[in-house]
């Protein structure tokens, strides 16, 4: 089943290693083989990336985006995800959900579950954060 998208005026979008960027208006397309898709508004820059769980996301999104550096991105995930786990060991759940997807392959879907990571982060920080 092919993937339709619909893009935004001036919309970008990476395609397979490919950046694209939509003209003036709106427009459809469909993708129909797999192949690596991330809009704009789900890609990660490194500034971007300035907390633990944000850097999770931004590993993910390498591998997704970059299969042959592969084994390097994975390290760096496992170093990433065991180092959050030790900070904050009630991610252990999301991490290994989270984990399953990436070993399977399966990069976008962890990156989806990586935003709810991301929130739960967020979460985390602000009640620490606030007076007792």
């Amino acid at each position: 089943m092919p993937l339709r998208l619909d893009l935004k005026p001036h919309e970008k979008l990476f395609v397979g290693g490919a950046v694209l960027v939509n003209g003036d208006s709106r427009s459809t397309f469909s993708v129909l083989n797999d192949v690596p898709i991330l809009r704009e508004k789900d890609i990660m820059t490194e500034a971007e990336a300035n907390t633990p769980c944000k850097r999770i996301y931004l590993s993910i999104q390498l591998m997704y985006m970059e299969p042959g550096r592969l084994a390097h991105y994975h390290q760096l995930y496992w170093t990433l995800v065991k180092e959050v786990i030790a900070a904050a060991p009630s991610t252990s759940e999301m991490i290994a959900s989270i984990s399953e997807e990436v070993l399977a392959g399966r990069y976008y879907q962890a990156l989806k579950q990586t935003t709810d990571l991301i929130q739960y982060e967020k979460e985390l920080v602000t009640n620490a954060s606030q007076p007792a």
